[in-house]
């Protein structure tokens, strides 16, 4: 059977376009700071796919008046999977042997939705628990925008099919003024949902097909009116060529605005994803009438095409190599990160001249397509069930003697949060946690977030004893200053710990309490301003009605995973690994300016102290994943159960030094 393969032609602007969106990805993910918000290149992605992919289907369905579904995924196939699974497979080799046993079933899981092309579904629907390792350390995590794209290429050739009227057999002229309106449709309705899902369930809006279908669609309109193979001279704009130009350059200029003023602590997409969507699409726009004029100029500069060709491969290494480079060294440096970054463009070079270009130059591959399609999704399940294995093997891993110990540290949080007392960002209710008589004579209250709470053994041993009753208010990551707070983690404004902290403190004023302890994690992104005006109104609250108030310092932040770090792992880890001991410096700049804010804030109350355990913590200015056959950490920034227990005494003596 003859096959068809059609192609719109060589753009270079396109090509420069990859290479502008892959670069922004790159630059955000290996934190460079100015280019937090270098995400959008994703957005430039979808729009590209949504031109190239109606282009095609638009062309195959004018030319024969119909479109041969298994071809065209044929095609999508030979182009994508292979270069994907060769990252797949190296990585789960060397998360296997690089990442600790308690982190692989994760990373596995994540494997196993990745080579299904369903990792976006596994992110979004993921059971997210506070004390559960981020999505943003799977290794697999960048995936999910590759989900969305084979979703799109699902759905999109029967949408077009439909409104080009290709189903019929009847020899008749195929008109896309219909498929226009389809598009706008889906434009429109796709938006709204990505507008309010993003107030309502960020992480639907940010990883499901429905909230970036717009962006596709917008990209389909682009190729119907500028790019169509339809489109004659005299249908041509009468725009001028520097009218042209300047159109151009102000789409780019968008693309790379949104990357400068964007960054995590917004919520995105919603409309924001207007500004680089909007961009790339004036860009094909312009670039379909004049593709190496003006911005299609540089963006068809030499070194803009060899960064162009390459950045699905690229897109597929980058992640990966940063996130394992992460498990054996130090990247806070931004010399380690551009290295990283570095090896994972040597990687796609690799990937892009040995396995993407000869696979995809291969037409024999599309000589009996259902096959080819058919041969791929076993791949694919193959693929899939390999990870599982992996996941399977890493939870029996994890049984073993050496590793139990490990495991075992991660789960034992403090009783409080079995006993419901933190609601999280799932409600703004007050749900406090008593402990003792309810007629006692005295009433100690701790409130604050999880690195506060941290310490419920050493107060729970302090006061929970004849004569006092201890109640306990806690809602996590959030911060016992008064000010709003974005949380990335959920995506949107952290709306419950304001009215949360405000009904609390009005609770806790009431109850006209002999001693309060509160405190919080210094890592919230506050101003120097903040902290102190901020703190100074959450202790004007309570501070009438407490006979005293005790500040704690907020523990230290390991840059690295404790008892991953301590886990024994592979050979090939201990041979490559230059963290030879689990040990950091104590000090930290930001730390130690937040202690420094929250005495200020103090000073101004007669009755409030600051209390700092940082010296026990962390013996010497050095903190250890280990002290003396005790785990410390349970991650990077709270502490064991054990290990806080062991210090409930120092805890009472520094209480009782400070007493007034």
């Amino acid at each position: 059977m003859q096959t068809h393969n059609y192609r719109l032609g060589y753009r270079s602007d396109i090509e420069g376009l990859r290479a502008i969106a892959i670069l922004l990805v790159v630059a955000a993910h290996a934190r460079i700071t100015w280019l937090a918000g270098g995400f959008v290149g994703v957005d430039v992605f979808f729009v590209l796919s949504g031109y190239l992919i109606t282009g095609l289907l638009v062309q195959e369905v004018l030319a024969h008046g119909e479109l041969r579904f298994a071809a065209f995924y044929a095609r999508r196939f030979r182009r994508l999977l292979p270069a994907l699974l060769v990252m797949l497979v190296c990585t789960c080799v060397l998360g296997y042997l690089l990442i600790a046993p308690g982190e692989q079933s994760g990373q596995a899981m994540g494997a196993a939705s990745a080579a299904m092309w369903l990792s976006n579904f596994h992110f979004a629907f993921s059971n997210m628990g506070y004390f559960s390792p981020d999505a943003e350390t799977n290794l697999f995590l960048h995936t999910w925008s590759l989900g969305v794209e084979e979703q799109f290429y699902l759905v999109w050739p029967l949408i077009l099919v439909l409104s080009l009227g290709a189903w019929s057999a009847a020899q008749r002229r195929r008109d896309t003024t219909r498929l226009k309106v389809v598009m706008s449709f889906v434009l429109a309705v796709s938006f709204v949902v990505s507008v309010w899902w993003t107030r309502t369930e960020p992480h639907l809006a940010f990883y499901m097909m429905p909230a970036r279908a717009w962006q596709f669609a917008l990209g389909a309109l682009v190729f119907l009116h500028f790019g169509a193979p339809a489109t004659s001279a005299s249908a041509q704009p009468t725009s001028s060529v520097k009218t042209m130009h300047a159109a151009g350059w102000i789409g780019l200029t968008l693309i790379v605005f949104s990357a400068l003023v964007l960054d995590t602590k917004i919520a995105y997409p919603g409309a924001w994803a207007l500004l680089p969507s909007i961009g790339a699409a004036i860009v094909l726009a312009v670039g379909a009438r004049s593709p190496a004029a003006g911005v299609g100029g540089v963006l068809s500069m030499r070194p803009m095409q060899a960064i162009g060709r390459i950045s699905y491969t690229w897109y597929l290494w980058h992640w990966p190599v940063l996130l394992l480079g992460a498990t054996v060294m130090d990247i806070d440096g931004i010399a380690t990160r551009c290295a990283l970054v570095l090896l994972s463009f040597v990687l796609a070079a690799l990937s892009y001249r040995f396995v993407e270009t000869p696979i995809r130059n291969t037409s024999n591959l599309l000589a009996r397509p259902g096959l080819a399609v058919l041969a791929a999704l076993v791949l694919v399940i193959l693929s899939s069930a390999l990870a599982i294995h992996w996941n399977n093997a890493a939870q029996k891993r994890m049984t073993l003697p050496e590793q139990t110990r490990y495991l075992t540290v991660r789960s034992e949080a403090p009783i409080i949060y079995a006993m419901g007392c933190d609601d999280w960002y799932r409600s703004a209710d007050v749900h406090a946690c008593s402990f003792g008589a309810a007629n006692a004579q005295h009433t100690a209250v701790a409130i604050g977030d999880s690195v506060a709470l941290q310490w419920f053994a050493a107060y729970a041993e302090q006061f929970n004893t004849t004569g006092w009753r201890l109640l306990v208010y806690t809602k996590s990551s959030c911060p016992m200053v008064d000010e709003p707070i974005f949380y990335p983690r959920i995506g949107r404004d952290y709306s419950e710990c304001t009215q949360w902290r405000r009904d609390a403190l009005r609770e806790i004023a009431g109850l006209n309490p002999d001693v309060v302890i509160m405190g919080s994690t210094f890592t919230y992104n506050f101003s120097q301003e903040q902290w102190v005006t901020g703190t100074a109104r959450v202790l004007k609250a309570i501070s009438p009605t407490t006979r005293q108030i005790f500040i704690m310092r907020s523990t230290p932040v390991l840059p690295f995973d404790g008892p991953s770090c301590l886990a024994p792992r592979s050979s090939l880890y201990k041979a490559i690994s230059r963290r030879s001991e689990c040990v950091a410096p104590a000090s930290d700049a930001l730390s130690d300016n937040v202690y420094a804010w929250l005495n200020t804030a103090a000073a101004q109350f007669s009755n409030v102290n600051v209390i700092d355990m940082t010296d026990v913590i962390c013996p010497n200015k050095q903190c250890h994943a280990e002290l003396d056959g005790t785990i410390v950490f349970r991650d990077s920034q709270h502490l064991a159960l054990a290990f806080t227990e062991a210090l409930a005494p120092v805890f009472a003596k520094r209480i009782k030094a400070q007493e007034r």
